[in-house]
C-alpha cells in the first residue's frame, strides 16, 4: 500500500468509516447521536470557528443562572463571564462588537446583538471549582486558553511550586474539555434545534421565563 493509500485508510479509520480490519462500518449499527457527536467534535477540532462561537454563546446563556454547568471530578464547575467579550458573525463576517466591563457579557446590549445574529467569539471567563478559582480568556477559533490566572499556590519549595502550577494548568485544560464535551452532547442531540435554540433566542430577546441570577448576585460572584 502506497503512502497516499495508507493516509486515506488512516483518515477513514479516524472518521469511523472503517473498522480496524479496514472494512466499512455499518452506520446503522452506530447510535445516531454518537454519529452526530463525532461529526460535531471533528468540526470543532478542525478549528471551525462557528462551532466554537456556538459553544461560547451557549455557555454564556447557561452561566447566567450562576449554577454549575458540569460535574468535574466529583463537584460542580461554575463558569462566569467576567470581562471583555467579543461578538462576531456566524460565517466569519466582518461585523464585530466588543463590550467591556465586569457585567458586560450579561448586558441587554450583548443579548440583543446575539439575537441579531452575532455569536461570542472571545471572552474572559472565571472557573470556580470547590475553593479553587481560575481565570482565562477563550477564543472560538481553536478554544485556546490565553492569559490564564491560576489559584494561589500552596507549595513553598520552588520545585513543588512548578509541579503544582503544571497540575493546575492541566486541571484548567481538563475543565474546558469537560465543558466542550457537555456542549457537543447537547449540540448533537435532537433537542438542540427543538428546545435549546428556541430557549436561547427567548433569552436573547429577554422574554424567557427561566430563572436567572439577579444582577446583584452576578456582580458579587464576579467580584469574588
Amino acid at each position: 500500500m502506497g503512502r497516499r493509500e495508507q493516509a486515506r485508510a488512516e483518515a477513514a479509520f479516524l472518521r469511523g468509516d472503517t473498522g480496524v480490519d479496514g472494512a466499512a462500518t455499518d452506520e446503522e449499527q452506530r447510535d445516531e447521536a454518537e454519529v452526530e457527536r463525532d461529526k460535531a467534535r471533528e468540526q470543532l477540532l478542525r478549528g471551525r470557528a462557528y462551532l466554537g462561537r456556538e459553544f461560547l454563546t451557549w455557555m454564556l446563556w447557561r452561566s447566567e443562572s450562576g449554577d454549575a454547568l458540569v460535574d468535574f471530578e466529583g463537584s460542580g464547575l461554575v463558569v462566569l463571564y467576567t470581562g471583555r467579550v467579543i461578538l462576531r458573525g456566524i460565517n466569519g463576517d466582518v461585523t464585530e462588537m466588543s463590550a467591556r466591563g465586569a457585567m458586560a457579557p450579561y448586558s441587554e446590549q450583548v443579548r440583543h446583538s446575539l439575537d441579531r445574529g452575532l455569536l461570542v467569539h472571545q471572552a474572559r471567563l472565571r472557573f470556580t471549582h470547590g475553593e479553587k478559582v481560575y481565570e482565562a480568556t477563550l477564543d472560538a477559533e481553536f478554544l485556546d486558553i490565553r492569559a490564564a490566572k491560576l489559584p494561589d499556590l500552596l507549595s513553598e519549595e520552588e520545585d513543588d511550586k512548578l509541579m503544582e502550577r503544571l497540575y493546575l494548568t492541566e486541571q484548567l485544560s481538563d475543565m474546558v474539555d469537560a465543558l466542550v464535551q457537555a456542549f457537543l452532547a447537547v449540540r448533537a442531540s435532537r433537542n438542540w434545534s427543538k428546545k435549546v435554540v428556541p430557549a436561547m433566542k427567548s433569552w436573547m430577546r429577554g422574554d424567557d421565563e427561566a430563572p436567572r441570577a439577579t444582577k446583584t448576585q452576578l456582580a458579587r460572584a464576579v467580584r469574588g
